[in-house]
């Protein structure tokens, strides 16, 4: 029997490099794309240029480990065209697509902005990447998927596209412009669930709650702030995914639009589950 194939976006470090790992070790092939190829590139976080640790090289080399396949494929969320491409690539590749993780999110300029701060090519910049890329990679692998046997398409919410904030965006909270282009995200899996409703496709949308990455570090969010809103890992989230990848979603688990994937984690025990970046067989 082939290998499954999956696409994730954004895995050159946290939540999709931890994915792609987790998902080599039950057997799938992975196509990763990021901005960040080899380690030491630098790139806009948070507005500002900086490398940080992580790359699809060393993505790929953790699954290797795993005894999985990695095809890197380096694009940025904001080059529609690189991603399609590397979306025609992954199929050309591995001749088939299970599994599309929409990961990836804008990190540049415009995130922590007041909404009266935000400007108009920020807004833009962060609509392409966290709605039109991801809409990109739908329309490349919807139709591979149903000409196969069926998939799983997972978008990446969030938390603060559903509710208001605490504070001001530059103090702690969160503005307009991302938890706006996380919501117009989050109305896809539904359109998508009632328009292909025979297609063999599982669409879901997941939100992570609070995870410790490397971005959020470079921000100067430390653990002991993150320990104020009950942090999960990349790891726990990327077996929430891989679990999803082997079975279908409880019904109870789908009372709202997003599955949440801590609470997920918390009933299915995968809290603790290990980091598996370097990870030796």
């Amino acid at each position: 029997m082939t290998a499954k194939v999956a696409f994730i976006s954004g895995a050159s470090r946290g939540i999709g490099a931890e994915t792609a790992v987790a998902l080599a070790k039950i057997g799938y092939r992975v196509a990763i794309t990021a901005r960040t190829l080899k380690e030491g590139e630098s790139h806009d976080h948070l507005g500002r240029q900086a490398p940080l640790p992580g790359s699809l090289e060393a993505t790929a080399d953790a699954v290797a480990a795993a005894g999985g396949e990695a095809l890197c494929l380096a694009a940025d969320i904001l080059d529609e065209e690189a991603i399609t491409a590397a979306a025609r690539a992954t199929l050309e590749h591995f001749g088939r697509i299970d599994l599309l993780f929409n990961n990836a999110i804008y990190q540049g300029a415009g995130n922590q902005e007041r909404l009266l701060q935000v400007n108009k090519q920020q807004l833009l910049d962060i609509y392409q990447g966290n709605v039109f890329t991801p809409l990109a990679l739908v329309r490349e692998f919807v139709p591979a998927m149903e000409a196969g046997a069926g998939g799983l398409i997972i978008n990446m919410l969030s938390f603060t596209a559903f509710n208001d904030p605490h504070a001001p965006a530059d103090r702690g909270g969160w503005g307009f412009a991302y938890p706006s282009s996380k919501a117009a995200l989050g109305r896809m899996a539904g359109a998508l669930r009632v328009e292909h409703p025979d297609s063999g496709i599982r669409f879901h949308n997941m939100e992570p709650g609070t995870v410790h990455t490397e971005v959020m570090q470079a921000a100067g969010i430390d653990a002991e702030v993150l320990a104020r809103f009950k942090p999960c890992t990349p790891a726990a989230i990327a077996a929430v995914v891989a679990w999803l990848a082997q079975h279908q979603a409880r019904e109870e688990w789908q009372t709202g639009p997003v599955l949440h994937a801590p609470a997920i984690a918390r009933e299915l025990d995968l809290l603790q589950a290990p980091s598996l970046l370097g990870a030796k067989t």
